[in-house]
């Protein structure tokens, strides 16, 4: 039975995550980091390792979705790409290097950051 809630409560916290992302584009990443640390316990660095591991699907989804709907735009979607793939190498290297304590802080400045961005 607790295995059944543990699955239970990772189903919906993915369906949060899917709709985040579609509303928001990447913005799931930041509910799914939150919430894997928090709600199911995983450390910071397996949080976000593993956020980044369910986006993809996430975001290829909604990429298609959002070409149909004629929302992408095309002329930077391939310079885009090339400098998210040289991030996220980068990003994935320093990972493991970073200490739990630094990648909270960066990524609740970023988060601060965002929201600052958002409201004005």
């Amino acid at each position: 039975m607790k295995k059944i809630c543990h699955n239970a409560k990772i189903l919906v916290l993915g369906a949060v995550i899917g709709l985040c992302n579609g509303l928001f584009g990447a913005g799931g990443g930041i509910v799914a980091v939150s919430s894997m640390v928090y709600l199911l316990g995983l450390s910071e660095h397996d949080a976000h390792a593993t956020a980044i591991s369910v986006i993809l699907p996430l975001a290829v989804i909604s990429a298609f979705i959002y070409f149909r709907s004629g929302h992408l735009d095309l002329d930077i979607l391939a310079p885009v790409a090339l400098g998210e793939v040289i991030g996220a190498i980068a990003g994935a290297w320093l990972l493991k290097y970073t200490s739990s304590v630094l990648l909270r802080r960066i990524f609740a400045m970023f988060i601060i950051f965002a929201a600052l961005r958002m409201i004005f």
